[in-house]
């Protein structure tokens, strides 16, 4: 028997490529809006989904990412 291949399947590490180029810009574009609210004195926790409870700014963007991500699988 023959095993046909399924061609309109993309190799894994395509997958993984495009899943860290779509966190990282979506991980910049947080950043950039964290530290304006930062600089600004603004609560921007409140503007990022699932940034409220976090400590940090790194950890804050981190969750909001995490958070933007899990909505677009």
């Amino acid at each position: 028997m023959a095993h046909s291949i399924d061609a309109s399947r993309k190799p894994a590490h395509e997958d993984i490529r495009n899943y860290w180029l779509i966190f990282s810009a979506a991980f910049a574009l947080f950043m950039a809006i964290a530290l304006a609210g930062q600089l600004l004195g603004w609560q921007w926790r409140t503007w990022l989904p699932g940034a409220e409870g976090a400590k940090s700014l790194n950890g804050g963007v981190k969750a909001a990412v995490y958070t933007f991500m899990s909505h677009l699988t």
